[in-house]
């Protein structure tokens, strides 16, 4: 049935169920096994051909949530919420909602990168997307269970300004105001902790700090900053627009 090692099958059996998916579907274990194997562990049997699979996957499913649910918006939108939704910050975050992690077999001097972590984690996502496509050759085993993840980020993306790319939406504000780039100060502040948001960031533009955050890896850190900074600047533009108002 399986090439997989019995301990090893009983813990992608929990992953699926995680997933809330039955055992009795037609999944290919190799395929999946795969998919939670890193490079590291091998050089030829990893998880590198199913990413690029569950890459084209993720696409078509956010492509299609998007269009069945907003019918109304243009390609232009479909397309910038979209390169949100299959971010690799997104998928990342996805991926430990599941508790990846735990079934991601990593080896060498990977297992102490906490630092790449977040893309570990999102191509590992996207290859296990792959192994359940090709288990199938279809969404079937996909769709019940991360339509409803897309259809709530989609949602808050469509009504945020920045769509929950702080980072992005201050260095456009930052480049359009002072023809500059905003830059971020990361130090590290907790030991390696799945739980533990370990670094702490602070973003600074014309040495005036305009926001601080914490976060598991540095990214989120910085988006954590961004998004303080990005929020502090637009109430400021608001308080200014009312004041104007008041005066008319």
């Amino acid at each position: 049935m399986s090439r997989v090692y019995p301990r090893r099958h009983r813990q992608l059996e929990s992953f699926v169920q995680k997933l809330g998916l039955s055992l009795n579907i037609p999944i290919k274990w190799e395929l999946l096994d795969l998919a939670l194997t890193h490079p590291t562990v091998s050089d030829s049997a990893n998880y590198e051909q199913l990413e690029f699979v569950g890459d084209a996957v993720v696409r078509l499913v956010a492509a299609v949530v998007l269009w069945e649910h907003y019918p109304d918006c243009s390609v232009g939108d479909f397309a910038a919420i979209r390169s949100v939704l299959v971010s690799d910050r997104i998928l990342a975050q996805l991926a430990r909602e599941y508790g990846l992690e735990l079934y991601l077999l990593v080896a060498g001097s990977a297992t102490a990168d906490h630092i790449g972590q977040e893309s570990r984690l999102a191509d590992s996502f996207e290859a296990v997307l792959g192994a359940l496509y090709l288990s199938t050759n279809n969404l079937n085993l996909i769709r019940p269970w991360l339509d409803p993840h897309f259809r709530t980020l989609a949602k808050e993306i469509r009504l945020d300004p920045a769509r929950l790319n702080y980072k992005a939406a201050l260095q456009e504000w930052t480049q359009a105001q002072f023809k500059v780039l905003p830059e971020y100060r990361v130090v590290e502040i907790n030991q390696p902790n799945h739980t533990q948001e370990r670094f702490f960031a602070e973003v600074w533009l014309h040495e005036k700090m305009l926001g601080q955050g914490k976060g598991r890896s540095i990214k989120a850190a910085e988006q954590a900053a961004a998004k303080e900074a990005y929020s502090a600047i637009n109430k400021q533009i608001d308080k200014q627009a009312n004041s104007q108002e008041s005066m008319i």
